[in-house]
């Protein structure tokens, strides 16, 4: 792709990280970006910094309450602190902050080329319903009108299609908007394009060995009729045996 819009959609504990670090680190090396930006829930920004210092060499900037502060101490209130460094890591929470992002829309503005967008859980950034007038939330917003700024954007997320067309197509628009059209079906042939997405379930079919998830079911007897095993509408009709998840 001449600019790279990826959509990694594997599915839990196959390696998304890992292999957004392998573009990013591809892409260096083939000098084509030059800056890099990591948005990720606040819960994995440590996992995050650590696995890519730890097995790529790439060493990730923070970008929190801290940074910032010791920052414009150091240089003056005026200065950009994304000018600093090349590589940062920014949590989904202050992803929204203006105070945080500002800076960063007026440095891409100026200068978008070599510029690359990682968001992790991606998920997140898709309008919660598929109604056309649904208001967007504000990291929905900020993300719609961020991600746009820069020349390459990755996205991963192992549920990328919460059941709603028109909120999934919102979500591919800001990934790729010259292929996707929020409201407009997304179709096969444009989704293989930039999506990939492995399940644990083709990966068992070629010899990779990741443990099955079955639902066994229990049968609960002699239960009485204020039982709390039992719902409501359940006692009603006197059912006695109910399924149970076991992983």
């Amino acid at each position: 792709q001449p600019r790279v819009r990826l959509f990694i959609a594997d599915d839990v504990g196959l390696g998304k990280t890992i292999e957004a670090a392998l573009i990013v680190r591809e892409l260096m090396l083939r000098q084509r970006v030059r800056r890099v930006v990591v948005a990720a829930p606040p819960s994995v920004v440590t996992q995050w910094r650590q696995e890519l210092d730890e097995r790529f060499g790439l060493t990730f900037v923070v970008v929190d309450r801290d940074y910032l502060r010791a920052r414009r101490r150091e240089r003056g209130w005026q200065y950009n602190p994304w000018r600093t460094h090349t590589r940062f890591i920014i949590s989904h929470a202050l992803l929204r902050d203006p105070h945080y992002t500002a800076p960063l829309r007026d440095l891409l503005q100026r200068d978008p080329a070599g510029s690359l967008f990682v968001l992790d859980e991606a998920h997140h950034a898709a309008p919660a319903s598929g109604a056309r007038t649904t208001s967007d939330s504000a990291f929905t917003r900020t993300v719609r009108e961020l991600a746009p700024l820069f020349e390459h954007r990755v996205f991963l997320s192992a549920t990328p299609h919460n059941g709603h067309s028109a909120s999934f197509s919102a979500l591919m628009e800001v990934l790729d908007p010259s292929r996707f059209v929020r409201g407009v079906k997304v179709t096969a042939a444009l989704r293989r394009q930039v999506m990939v997405r492995r399940l644990k379930s083709e990966l068992r079919k070629v010899g990779v060995e990741f443990p099955e998830r079955k639902v066994v079911q229990v049968c609960l007897r002699d239960l009485g009729p204020d039982d709390p095993d039992l719902r409501s509408e359940e006692r009603r009709v006197g059912k006695e045996c109910r399924s149970r998840w076991s992983p």
